[in-house]
């Protein structure tokens, strides 16, 4: 846990070393799974670091970062908070949960988020794998996409694994096909008929790949 400030050279030190080796970001350092959502207007990424996140400002001219792993505090949090200042980038929250229904209220109020906020965006988690899939989708599914371009964005090559606890995001999505893709536009259906409880109770995750997730990855 981070609870200092990066504005002097010690606080500034003592976020790093929290970031790197308590919050995995040595593990980010080399790689990004950076991809385009929207062209020209959402793109998704694991937790940047600052230096990351000034040339991605520079090169798609964002405006905004969505932390979707909600206000933690940590040493990659202050990091990136302190960067997007400096860059004149507004910072907003949008917790989501990786393994767990997705929340109604969670939705509706990313959509408010979405149709009102400055772009281009980029949005993060921890790994850009789980949560970041289930906001590219639902970005996806707003913008009038379907499921199955959806689904894409929950993907092996991202990190994500579908036979794992976090395959309950699949789940959700899959759910509206289901139910009323074709016969009910998404946030219809999320507002008036989507049951989180009953898909929470609904799903099985497998037992091998939720270890691996869980405890090697140790992913959030």
């Amino acid at each position: 846990m981070f609870t200092g400030e990066v504005v002097t050279k010690s606080g500034r030190r003592r976020a790093w070393r929290e970031s790197l080796f308590v919050d995995h970001a040595i593990f980010r350092l080399p790689w990004s799974n950076l991809q385009t959502v929207i062209p020209n207007s959402v793109y998704r990424c694991n937790h940047p670091t600052p230096a990351r996140l000034t040339r991605l400002t520079k090169r798609l001219g964002l405006k905004t970062l969505i932390n979707l792993r909600g206000h933690r505090q940590c040493g990659s949090d202050a990091l990136s908070r302190n960067a997007a200042a400096t860059l004149g980038l507004n910072h907003l929250d949008m917790a989501f949960e990786s393994r767990g229904a997705p929340h109604k209220d969670r939705i509706l109020r990313f959509e408010a988020m979405y149709r009102s906020i400055r772009k281009p965006f980029l949005m993060h988690c921890k790994s850009g794998a789980d949560r970041t899939g289930l906001a590219a989708g639902l970005v996806i599914m707003f913008e009038g996409g379907t499921t199955t371009d959806a689904l894409k964005q929950l993907h092996w090559r991202y990190g994500h694994f579908n036979r794992s606890r976090t395959g309950i995001l699949d789940a959700f999505f899959l759910r509206y096909r289901a139910q009323a893709e074709g016969r009910l536009p998404f946030m219809d259906w999320v507002r008036t008929e989507y049951d989180e409880t009953a898909l929470k109770r609904d799903f099985t995750a497998g037992k091998l790949a939720s270890f691996v997730t869980d405890q090697v990855l140790r992913r959030e």
